[in-house]
């Protein structure tokens, strides 16, 4: 017996799961859990035939919640049965045939390594078989995660995914009920600095993914909002700073109105970074990168990455206007930009790195 968990999450399925399940069960699976994620009534005589099949356990949605809970109902049921806890780990599919069982076969050999791991199966989308949307949406996503979270991952939105049964706690409780838990499940992976290992599958898509039940708008929004929210709390954070910061110079200047200006300006122009800098700091820490690092173990890596990177800009800047002689505000702008992006990297890799 194959000491492994087939997780398989399925609305709405087709009479092609029934041989999908035959073929998974002669294999001699620790178990084959379906989850019928509320699917319509006519579909129950599919779901009762896969459940005749040797150890197939189908459980049952009311309602349709989406796949990310599917999921998440499924990992827990696992890990709370004696039996199915005891696995090398589980396997996720996706119930339109688009997983063969040779590749499930590939991922179920990797986790049987005794690894504590995330297997991805992922597809090559240079096939001309591959929907132009599906290229198109993986590509970006890809780069997307590549730059906000320091990893390359090669097929971002694959289903057919391995987890060690060590390491499937980590994702029982992670935010996210559709398709952008899987790439809760990407984020969290990196973020516990679990070994992601990929595994090349075959690229299949019938009758151009038709089955398929996802929102190209609603659930690409929600993938990129997953992608990017830590960013925009990041960018919101900063844009506050500026606020706090030009509020704070403006408040000094008025108080120090009794000095000469060129005092008055560098002594406010200091206090009111010294404030914002400070709010900014409080607020990547327990908000942005929510660390839990002890603060006089970031404090120091924060101001010396600032007053680093206020030096180099301010020598970039100087150096591309002796070079090209353009104006230096739209200069400074561009640099700065670039180093907004560097920044957040380094801040969330290093400075607030548990």
């Amino acid at each position: 017996m194959k000491n492994c968990v087939i997780v398989i999450p399925a609305l709405n399925p087709n009479e092609k799961l029934c041989e999908y399940v035959r073929l998974l069960s002669e294999e001699r699976f620790l178990s084959i859990l379906i989850i019928d994620d509320g699917s319509e009534h006519a579909c129950q005589s599919i779901f009762d035939r896969c459940s005749s099949y040797h150890n197939v356990k189908v459980i049952r949605h009311s309602e349709n919640k989406g796949k990310g809970r599917a999921l998440k109902n499924a990992f827990a049921y696992i890990l709370d049965d004696e039996q199915m806890s005891k696995a090398k780990g589980v396997i996720t599919a996706d119930a339109d045939g688009q997983h063969k069982l040779s590749d499930v076969m590939t991922i179920y050999q990797s986790l049987s390594k005794n690894q504590s791991k995330l297997v991805l199966g992922v597809r090559s989308f240079d096939s001309e078989n591959v929907p132009l949307s599906n290229k198109t949406g993986n590509i970006i996503t890809r780069h997307v995660f590549r730059l906000l979270y320091g990893k390359r991952i090669s097929d971002t939105q694959t289903g057919l995914r391995g987890i060690a049964m060590d390491s499937l706690h980590h994702f029982t409780d992670l935010e996210g009920e559709r398709f952008s838990y899987e790439t809760n499940m990407l984020i969290a992976a990196v973020s516990q600095k679990l070994m992601i290992e990929e595994c090349p599958i075959e690229t299949v898509y019938i009758n151009e993914n038709e089955s398929s039940h996802f929102n190209p708008f609603k659930d690409s929004a929600e993938i990129y909002w997953v992608l990017f929210k830590n960013f925009f709390k990041f960018m919101g954070v900063s844009l506050t700073s500026f606020i706090i910061d030009i509020t704070l110079f403006q408040l000094f200047m008025l108080i120090l109105g009794f000095t000469f200006a060129r005092r008055r300006i560098l002594i406010s122009t200091i206090l009111a970074r010294a404030g914002s800098s400070l709010f900014n700091y409080c607020m990547n820490r327990s908000v942005v990168f929510k660390s839990k690092r002890k603060w006089n173990k970031t404090i120091i890596g924060y101001y010396s990455l600032a007053l680093t990177e206020a030096v180099i800009s301010g020598l970039s800047v100087y150096l591309l206007f002796r070079l090209t002689g353009f104006r230096v505000v739209f200069l400074k702008a561009g640099v700065d930009l670039v180093f907004f992006l560097v920044n957040y990297r380094i801040q969330k890799l290093v400075v607030f790195k548990d």
